[in-house]
């Protein structure tokens, strides 16, 4: 089971998320992908995700977490015994969307909410400390320009990585990465 985890302000709509489902629909494994509509609040978000993974073997689990998606995704590697594609993952939102507080808007649907300061609080309370690098692969550009790569480096480091020169945040080369996230999901 592959579980896609959308990032900030995003939606089960981003370009990635529809290119993955796009995918294993023509492999014929459409019936292994989901892509839950994650909300803002952690502790929705988090309900969220243990909704899409409920009934299934964490082990038999690889959650493909960009950015936000990525740090939640974290939390459930190391919560939950699964396994994680992260791609240009946050490493610390609780300080790093500080700076957005206030009125905000998803990007796909335009739907508006306010963030606070219980929000930057969830994602305090979600964060992990020490990683086991065996259960992830890293998909990182360099040319990211929301978020530093070296901290993600630096936090997985001894995980599959692969480190492209340039791109952007929303990992460019994505499309291209499907047969190795297949791979490492078994």
């Amino acid at each position: 089971m592959i579980v896609y985890l959308h990032g900030f302000n995003s939606s089960p709509a981003s370009s990635k998320a529809q290119v993955m489902k796009r995918y294993m629909e023509s492999k014929g494994l459409a019936q292994h992908y989901a892509c839950p509509a994650l909300p803002d609040t952690p502790e929705e978000a988090v309900a969220a995700i243990e909704r899409s993974i409920a009934g299934h073997d964490p082990r038999a689990v690889t959650l493909l977490g960009s950015s936000l998606g990525g740090y939640y995704a974290t939390h459930f590697v190391e919560t939950r015994g699964c396994r994680a594609v992260l791609i240009n993952p946050a490493i610390t939102p609780h300080i790093g969307l500080e700076a957005y507080l206030g009125t905000q808007k998803n990007l796909h649907t335009g739907e508006p909410y306010e963030l606070t300061r219980a929000h930057l609080e969830g994602w305090r309370k979600l964060l992990v400390e020490r990683v086991d690098p065996e259960k992830y692969l890293l998909l990182l550009e360099t040319g990211d320009e929301v978020l530093d790569w070296r901290e993600a480096a630096r936090k997985y480091e001894g995980a599959r990585m692969v480190i492209r020169q340039g791109g952007d945040h929303s990992l460019r080369c994505f499309p291209e990465m499907i047969p190795r996230i297949l791979d490492f999901s078994g």
